[in-house]
């Protein structure tokens, strides 16, 4: 029988999703391996596939978030997704999918387009790939700062490799060790291969 997590990493290998080459991260970090999530999430059957696991991992734990938040672009459909497999879920409520958006262009987050987080409302905050956290932490913070209860953070892969903590509890599909440097001690940059930044065909 094969493991839901080898089954994941299979659906993220056919889809195209794990990449291999030189690649700069959101972090800053530089990467040879790199997860373009939006490749397998592209697809709703396997994005749902992906979606129904961490829900029930989630309601295993006797969570029940009324919202889902996840940070622009990388999690617009992951959160949508999630938040579906969770109205399935549970139908005694709909369910909410929120994305939050980076404030003119800058670092931190903001909901706008007229969506407001009740207050106490219990919201799960989810990205597609976690390597530091910083933006889900910033959704974290930023739901707080909204009156919201931040309940869990839930990714597709967390490329920490079990380090990133955000102080409530963190599910992820598939847990990674992959390395990642700072530009300075990029073996990759030494050796004079290009740079690529994902989701752009600038070198």
């Amino acid at each position: 029988m094969v493991k839901t997590s080898e089954r994941i990493s299979e659906i993220l290998r056919e889809a195209g999703a794990w990449q291999t080459g030189h690649f700069l991260l959101s972090s800053g970090l530089h990467s040879k391996e790199y997860l373009q999530c939006q490749k397998v999430l592209q697809y709703p059957r396997h994005g749902l596939t992906l979606a129904r696991e961490l829900v029930r991992r989630i309601l295993q734990a006797e969570l029940k978030p009324a919202a889902v938040v996840g940070p622009a672009l990388g999690a617009v459909h992951w959160e949508l997704l999630v938040a579906m497999a969770l109205d399935d879920a549970l139908p005694e409520r709909p369910v909410r999918a929120i994305f939050a958006e980076r404030a003119d262009g800058g670092n931190e987050f903001q909901i706008r387009r007229g969506i407001e987080i009740a207050r106490g409302e219990p919201v799960l905050v989810v990205e597609d790939v976690t390597t530091t956290g910083g933006s889900a932490r910033k959704v974290v913070d930023l739901v707080r700062q909204l009156g919201g209860e931040p309940m869990a953070v839930g990714a597709i892969v967390d490329r920490s490799g079990g380090a990133v903590d955000f102080g409530i509890p963190f599910f992820s599909l598939v847990t990674l060790q992959l390395e990642s440097y700072e530009p300075a001690a990029c073996p990759w940059c030494r050796q004079g291969q290009p740079l690529v930044k994902p989701g752009s065909s600038k070198k």
